[in-house]
């Protein structure tokens, strides 16, 4: 690997401060004729000892804006150091951020918004007003002194091209979902919350068994959506011998079935992206989990190589179904496609990072692709790797031994999503990937809380004791991936939480089984992975150790209460 990055003090700490400005009004630079107001939410991401993070929200509740600049002043001896999605000047106490090209138009009620990092000592209190325009911020809106003389125009249609979908935007939640999770005991506290719809087969299209199919998912996200932005998360999962290394996620199409996958699966849900009546939604896609990755990791020559995963290496089908996805879905102007990158589980080490990140690229320009088409990568999809471990970090050593020498961290290079996500991103941006790369963060089950989650660093009486009793993520190994027990609800769904970050997202729904525990005889071509069994004692992929797994798991996709219970019951945040 070229380039590594270790957890830094930026990352040190999570927390989560909201302030509105004081009252008053705003006046836009049309005198006499636009009623104006606006509101600001100023929330503090991370915190340490010398540094925060912090993510501006600005909305418009007045006229429409074609240009913005906020100001706020600090009333300590905070200092911005580096921006994202506005350009921030400071002198001395007084903060501007000003619009960039892509979000300066802001819509009656449309929003965006802009993170940054600063250093302070002392107290890092929330600035108390803001000015918009020059003019301080309520959340109100105040009529204009003289009546326009002319009839106010209409504002200008929502859903185009934004460098984060997410900024400013609300995002879709899956009635379908939102109703199994509202009838569980305690669902209704995350039944409101936005998850991913799975297109995992032709019929998803469609709708299966009188299911919602993408047509329903996209009028109903219209209703959602109102006067302001609305992100539809869309997982494109389907490709011919998905998934060649576990049977539970295996698919209806046989490796070789790349133009069936071309004509009957993308070309029918690009014909519908395209239509015209969704033209101003944000439509997010992720682009086939759990698929390229096995081209580096278990293919011949590596210890947990597959038969399946050495035929679809050959065959190219993976790469070029993943370009050819790419090529017509990117060539649709609200849509943002997301290529999946594994996890730091699956490839934070040496010989596994670099190799993905240049097979990423070889699928994006594949088929007539190029990397534009990829507005970023979403990482930990349906996985359960801990977002920051906060008790220890890579550089740490314990009596002289590395961290990465404990049995938990085996020589991988990350610890946690955040670092290896940030990682990547700079590694994907080198070989080429625009500089305004995002990314993703899948935080549906990844929170690890509960009386379980470690308080304060394990023992230095060795390395395995220290990184073993600090660890949030509790699994019996890193390769565990099946309806793991112990595992929560992580980071809530949010837009901009970190550098390069923009969201953390549920694109996997919580309660939706992983793999049957058991063979279950199906038409969707979803075999029984032995992964998923709570008795099974393993294979190279996971160390031969226990799988982890709760019993009395169905197929993958389909409801399993047991694990929608234990994740609310292990939230972090708690609930």
């Amino acid at each position: 690997m070229s380039r590594t990055t270790s957890r830094t003090a930026l990352l040190a700490a999570l927390g989560l401060i909201t302030a509105t400005g004081a009252t008053a009004t705003v006046m836009t630079s049309t005198a006499g004729a636009a009623a104006a107001g606006c509101k600001v939410e100023y929330q503090i991401t991370n915190q340490w000892s010398t540094g925060f993070g912090a993510n501006v929200v600005v909305t418009n509740t007045g006229d429409p804006l074609s240009a913005w600049t906020l100001e706020w002043s600090y009333a300590g001896d905070q200092k911005v150091t580096q921006g994202w999605n506005a350009t921030i000047t400071q002198s001395g106490a007084a903060v501007t951020a000003k619009n960039l090209s892509y979000n300066g138009s802001l819509t009656t009620g449309g929003s965006t918004s802009f993170g940054f990092n600063g250093s302070y000592s002392g107290t890092n209190a929330v600035p108390a007003t803001f000015k918009l325009n020059g003019v301080a911020c309520n959340g109100a809106t105040q009529p204009p002194t003289t009546p326009p003389t002319t009839p106010p125009t209409t504002p200008p249609p929502t859903g185009g091209k934004a460098d984060n979908p997410y900024a400013g935007a609300k995002v879709y939640v899956n009635p379908e979902w939102s109703a199994k999770a509202a009838a569980e005991p305690g669902g209704t506290r995350i039944s409101n919350q936005p998850t991913g719809v799975w297109l995992d087969r032709i019929a998803a299209i469609g709708g299966v068994n009188g299911g919602m199919g993408l047509r329903d998912h996209l009028d109903e996200a219209l209703t959602q959506k109102g006067s302001g932005e609305l992100v539809v998360q869309l997982v494109i999962y389907n490709l011919p011998g998905r998934d060649c290394s576990a049977l539970a996620s295996n698919g209806e199409l046989g490796p070789t079935e790349i133009d069936r996958y071309k004509t009957q699966y993308i070309d029918p849900i690009a014909a519908i992206l395209a239509d015209p009546k969704y033209a101003g939604l944000r439509i997010v896609t992720t682009v086939e989990i759990d698929s390229l990755p096995n081209l580096v990791t278990n293919v011949s020559g590596r210890p947990t190589a597959t038969a399946n995963c050495d035929v679809m290496k050959a065959n190219g089908n993976y790469i070029k179904g993943v370009g050819y996805a790419l090529s017509k879905l990117g060539s649709i102007a609200n849509v943002y496609n997301y290529v999946d990158a594994g996890h730091h589980g699956w490839l934070g080490w040496d010989d596994n990072f670099s190799p993905s990140a240049e097979l990423f690229k070889q699928a994006a320009t594949a088929e007539g692709s190029t990397v534009s088409n990829v507005h970023g990568f979403i990482v930990n999809t349906a996985n359960y790797s801990a977002l920051k471990e906060d008790h220890f970090a890579i550089d740490d050593s314990v009596n002289g031994v590395s961290v990465r020498q404990s049995k938990w961290v085996d020589w991988n290079r990350y610890v946690d999503e955040l670092s290896y996500a940030q990682a990547m991103r700079a590694k994907l941006v080198s070989l080429g990937f625009d500089s305004g790369l995002g990314m993703l963060i899948d935080t549906s089950r990844n929170g690890w809380g509960g009386t379980a989650r470690p308080s304060a660093p394990g023992a230095r009486t060795s390395v395995d004791t220290y990184v073993n009793g600090g660890r949030y993520d509790r699994r019996i190994h890193l390769g565990n991936w099946c309806n793991q027990a112990g595992a929560g609800l992580g980071e809530r769904p949010k837009a901009a939480p970190a550098a390069g970050i923009d969201a953390y997202v549920w694109m996997k729904p919580p309660g939706e089984s992983d793999g049957a525990s058991k063979e279950i005889p199906n038409n969707e071509g979803k075999g029984f992975d032995r992964m998923c069994d709570p008795t099974y004692t393993g294979n190279p992929r996971n160390g031969n150790s226990m799988s982890g797994s709760l019993p009395d798991a169905p197929l993958a996709g389909q409801w399993f209460s047991a694990q929608f219970q234990e994740l609310l019951k292990n939230a972090h945040p708690a609930l």
